[in-house]
């Protein structure tokens, strides 16, 4: 039996998160802060050993694993969407405040923190999570086929659902955490 590590990080801070602003599946580029964000990710990733790199199509995603790649260039890197961000539907684009204005507090809070509630048009916790199991069992036959560790870039809210199966935690705890932009989590997979 050999054992295997999954190293996963959220990109860097963008503008929209800087400004609360629901990104979504909106692209927002990395603010300066998220470049050193992505720049300490790379550092402590720098003397890690992992063959594949899993990033989203969206920027921010791509632009965090630049920065750790310049370490590893010889990666091979894939795209995967099911680790992409929540999808807000018709929140993305706008700041939190003015959610908040329009549909209330308690409505905002659901929106963004319920786990089974939809925003308009948009996903819940629970619909992230149905593509991050797909994701997660997909990850564990290529962590076997290929031998090798694996680095994800991932985002906030891909994150939330990663840990909350690969931790087996339960909901009312899921919602709650804050995923930080420079932080590595890691996790081990024993492979027959």
């Amino acid at each position: 039996m050999a054992r295997y590590y999954i190293y996963i990080f959220r990109h860097g801070e963008t503008y929209y998160n800087k400004n609360r602003i629901f990104t979504g599946w909106k692209d927002s580029k990395l603010t300066e802060r998220g470049i050193k964000q992505a720049k300490k990710v790379a550092k402590i990733l720098k003397n890690k050993k992992f063959k594949i790199a899993i990033q989203t199509s969206l920027s921010r995603s791509k632009d965090s694993l630049k920065e750790v790649l310049k370490y590893h260039p010889k990666c091979k890197k894939i795209t995967d969407d099911r680790i992409t961000e929540r999808n807000y539907g018709k929140l993305n684009g706008f700041h939190h405040d003015t959610i908040i204005k329009k549909y209330g507090k308690k409505q905002f809070n659901l929106w963004h923190r319920g786990f089974s509630a939809r925003p308009p048009k948009g996903e819940s916790f629970k619909d992230i999570e149905k593509r991050v199991k797909s994701f997660i069992k997909d990850l564990r036959k290529l962590i076997k086929k290929e031998k090798t560790n694996v680095v994800i870039s991932a985002h906030g809210n891909s994150i939330r659902l990663f840990r909350k199966i690969m931790e087996h935690q339960p909901k009312a705890r899921v919602v709650k955490w804050f995923i930080p932009y420079d932080k590595v989590f890691v996790y081990s997979l024993d492979v027959h």
